[in-house]
């Protein structure tokens, strides 16, 4: 798990959030899934509109940038996923929205 700090798109307000989390090389993976749910979560609406994030990963916090990724990339990183904790199928097959994939690299 890790603890992802945004900056509230409408309030400006630090919002954080407990996320699992993947890496690929140095870069850490987070999934934009909601459970499945419709909507993309608040977390996701708040690095788009800005993409410097505060990662807190065990007594370790760094400034990151957070990128959605495109295709193929988002393909091969959700994958990945799904290969380490299968639920994430499920969330996929469970929408219709297209789920983000994000990458945090450290700044």
């Amino acid at each position: 798990m890790i603890l992802l700090t945004t900056t509230g798109a409408r309030s400006g307000r630090s919002r954080t959030a407990p996320l699992t989390y993947t890496t690929d090389g140095e870069r850490l993976v987070v999934i934009a899934s909601r459970a499945g749910d419709d909507r993309h979560p608040d977390w996701y609406h708040n690095l788009v509109a800005d993409p410097a994030v505060t990662v807190e990963q065990g007594s370790e916090r760094v400034e990151a940038t957070a990128r959605v990724v495109e295709e193929p990339e988002r393909t091969r990183l959700l994958e990945a996923r799904i290969a380490q904790m299968p639920r994430f199928g499920e969330y996929v097959e469970q929408t219709d929205r297209t789920i983000p994939v994000v990458v945090l690299e450290r700044r």
